[in-house]
Formats: structure tokens, C-alpha cells, sequence
């Protein structure tokens, strides 16, 4: 049996994304026998991160800077706004490299089995940012769930009366996707978003 303190580490691990008991005691035994090169970097990256570690006061990113790297960054485009549920969503676009502007994180999307509202989002937040009048684009980037579509929705009403141009991002058929392993909500996306042939 492991001391509690290794047994402690064990079940912090198991409680992160894409770990699970047995993934976690792995990465704990590696932790151990490779103390000075992955625990003692593992623990300083940690406790840096601890102290550091903040929430944008301008997108809701989280970042060890207010305002975080996007937004401070004089090469992004001001006129240009995606918003996302969270900030997984965001560092997912980000790493993607293609878009150019700055984002907005809504922290969630509109639930009424888990009860989240309106209110429960920066929307209000998001609302200001474009009252400004400096945004001409709004990308809304919600995931193609009935969650998120209606956080979409929701969203874009309350834009309405801006003058920006709403979009949102394509839906549909993957690259490198077969039909015959596709789910009839993808395919039928797919077939309302089809487009001319070049």
C-alpha cells in the first residue's frame, strides 16, 4: 500500500479530465522515479501558476495576466469578436491559429435542466463590449449542441440591435469523415449548409 500523502497524489490525479485510477497511479509512479526530472518541474510549474493565475477582466480567459496575452496583443483585430462557452473552447481556436480578432467566454451555456440562466453568463458583459460600437464581427462559437445552439440563439437576439454582422461557425461534415460513421444530426447540418461547386 501506498503512504497516504502517494495515495493523496493518486486520487487529486484521478480527478482531472482523461484520468482515471489507474492512469493516475501510472503517472504517480512515474512522478516518483523521476523526481528531480518530472516531479520537482511539475510542482514549481504548479505553484507558479497558483500564485499567478487570473481571470481577464475584459474576455474571461484565464491567464497568469489582466488583461491575458489576446487581449493585450496589438496584432489582434479589435473589429473582430468570437465568443465561446468556455475556455477550453477558446484555446482550441487559438491553437487552430486562424482567427484574428479578440474573444469573449460566455463561462457556460444556457441549461434549463442544470438551471443555468441568462444571468448566469457574461452576457451582459459581452452586450457592453459591443454597445462600444468598435466591434464590427460577431462570431458566435457555441458548440453544436441543443445547449449551445440556444445559447447562439439567445445571444444573437440580444445583439440584434447593434449594428454587427452575426455569424457563426460552420457545421457539418468533418474532414476526412465517411457518411456510412456520421450521426443523422451532423448529415442533416451538412445537407442545410450545402453550398455551389466551384
Amino acid at each position: 500500500m501506498a503512504s497516504p500523502e502517494i495515495e493523496a497524489l493518486t486520487q487529486a490525479l484521478s480527478r482531472l479530465p482523461g484520468f482515471g485510477p489507474r492512469s493516475a497511479r501510472r503517472a504517480v509512479l512515474h512522478l516518483v522515479k523521476k523526481r528531480e526530472n518530472a516531479l520537482v518541474p511539475l510542482r514549481a510549474a504548479l505553484t507558479a501558476v497558483e500564485e499567478r493565475l487570473s481571470t481577464c477582466s475584459t474576455c474571461g480567459n484565464v491567464d497568469t495576466s489582466d488583461p491575458c496575452a489576446i487581449c493585450a496583443d496589438p496584432r489582434r483585430d479589435p473589429r473582430s469578436l468570437c465568443v465561446v462557452e468556455d475556455v477550453s473552447d477558446l484555446w482550441a481556436l487559438e491553437r487552430s491559429r486562424l482567427f484574428p480578432g479578440r474573444f469573449h467566454v460566455l463561462g457556460g451555456r444556457l441549461s434549463a435542466l442544470e438551471g443555468v440562466r441568462p444571468e448566469d453568463l457574461a452576457i451582459e458583459p459581452l452586450v457592453a463590449r459591443v454597445a462600444k460600437g468598435e466591434i464590427d464581427e460577431v462570431v458566435l462559437a457555441m458548440n453544436a449542441t441543443l445547449e449551445g445552439q440556444t445559447t447562439a440563439h439567445y445571444v444573437a437576439d440580444r445583439l440584434e440591435r447593434y449594428p454587427v454582422r452575426l455569424t457563426q461557425l460552420a457545421h457539418g461534415l468533418p474532414v476526412g469523415g465517411e457518411l456510412d460513421y456520421l450521426d443523422e444530426g451532423t448529415l442533416a447540418q451538412a445537407l442545410r449548409a450545402r453550398r455551389p461547386v466551384a
